[in-house]
């Protein structure tokens, strides 16, 4: 059977495959090059978003945004790219419901993001959830107001306390954001609740290194320390998850009792997809794949990596971190230098500078890096959210998400829990 050819075939649809795609139609536009991009998902989740999702701030579908309404010229596959042949240029695409197609490409733009980096730890596979995609947090969302309902109707009070305590492990953005946005939703929702306090929930916060939030400067990180401590929750740095075997969390650092924790979350880093361990490319100690500042594989003139999967050479030393804002500019340049070897245009090295950090820790409370100035409080809350909004993708979905940020400034959370439409119930 003859291959269907394409002249770019885009692998991902993250903010760095997405947005390649995007500027590959900007350049090919009124031209007759083929592009196609291949993810499992049809839309671009907006992860900035996605902790505000969970905890009920905005709706979990205005965090996404649909690739078909994102991406107009391009030709989107729901699936996977089983093979990929870079010398013959040829792969084989499965779509989601197992059809296989044979492609033939001019170029490839590789970005297949990342999956959690999980460690032999005792009982973590067993009994934690990661924090990656829209269904961990919804699911994560319907487990606490869960938790809660279990609690309320609890009569034995070391039950009730298991019940309330939520271990997250890991202090970096996600991890910080998720807690600190679901405490909030959790105490917000206490009210519904006449037999429980804010005492009889535990939320612990464990982080391996001496500080939480990597890369941001120091005052703001013993700020945001400080700020989740005065609100009850348990901060341990330089401490690591040990065990947690039947939900007996052990922690190596330090004093602190064994604890029974019926939510574990694993924040804790994430690992290059293994998409990229079975292409025999050069990668580096952390399983990357090696490019040079134009994106491109050593070697090649066709073959393009960015986002999590690639060690990305950065301006000022080093390799440039695996953030949104850098995986959306690499695919950028990834389209800008797969267009020019259609002919069109010239190639550009990758060139970017994180221009500020911004954590958001509930309701008015968050912290800002701009360059070296730094923000706390309700401005900080309000420069993140602005950047979110204005990175945010569409005016349709600005709008969806500005009008639930103000329904919930007016009202009061929605605490309905939703975890029976995740199944279909069986017909009888």
């Amino acid at each position: 059977m003859t291959p269907t050819q394409y002249d770019v075939v885009v692998v991902g649809g993250g903010f760095g495959g997405a947005f390649a795609a995007r500027e590959l139609e900007r350049r090919l536009r009124h031209r007759d090059e083929r592009v196609l991009l291949v993810a499992p998902d049809n839309f671009l989740l907006f992860s900035p978003l996605l902790p505000e999702a969970a905890s009920g701030t905005i709706e979990p579908r205005h965090s996404v945004i649909p690739l078909r309404e994102f991406l107009r010229r391009t030709d989107i596959v729901a699936g996977t790219i089983e093979s990929l042949d870079l010398s013959a240029r040829t792969a084989v695409l499965v779509d989601e419901r197992g059809s296989r197609t044979d492609l033939s490409f001019r170029s490839v733009i590789i970005a297949p993001g990342s999956t959690p980096r999980v460690l032999p730890i005792p009982g973590l596979v067993e009994h934690a959830v990661g924090f990656r995609t829209l269904a961990d947090a919804i699911w994560l969302r319907n487990n606490v107001l869960a938790q809660l309902e279990a609690a309320n109707a609890a009569t034995d009070a070391s039950r009730r306390r298991a019940l309330l305590t939520f271990t997250f492990i890991g202090g970096g953005y996600a991890g910080v954001e998720a807690l600190a946005e679901l405490e909030s939703m959790a105490r917000d929702a206490l009210r519904m609740y006449p037999r429980l306090r804010v005492i009889d929930m535990r939320w612990v916060l464990v982080e391996a290194q001496s500080t939480l939030l990597p890369g941001i400067q120091s005052t703001l990180a013993r700020y945001t320390e400080r700020i989740l401590r005065k609100r009850g929750i348990e901060v341990y740095t330089e401490s690591r998850l040990a065990s947690c075997v039947d939900n007996m969390v052990t922690l190596d650092g330090p004093d602190v009792a064994p604890y029974r924790s019926e939510t574990i979350v694993w924040t804790a880093g994430q690992r290059p997809s293994s998409f990229v361990a079975g292409l025999g490319l050069p990668l580096d100690e952390r399983g990357r794949v090696v490019v040079d500042k134009y994106l491109a594989v050593d070697g090649t003139t066709h073959t393009y990596i960015l986002g999590d999967a690639a060690a990305v050479p950065d301006r000022d030393g080093g390799t440039s971190p695996a953030t949104a804002q850098h995986a959306l500019r690499e695919g950028r340049i990834a389209a800008i230098n797969a267009a020019a070897d259609l002919g069109i245009g010239t190639r550009r090295p990758f060139r970017y500078r994180n221009r500020g950090l911004a954590v958001t820790l509930g309701r008015w409370r968050g912290a800002a890096q701009v360059k070296q100035f730094s923000f706390t409080g309700p401005l900080a809350w309000w420069m993140g959210r602005s950047y979110h909004l204005l990175m945010l993708p569409g005016f349709s979905r600005k709008a969806r998400v500005v009008t639930d940020w103000t329904l919930s400034l007016a009202f009061p959370r929605d605490v309905a829990q939703l975890g029976s439409l995740q199944t279909p119930r069986r017909l009888e």
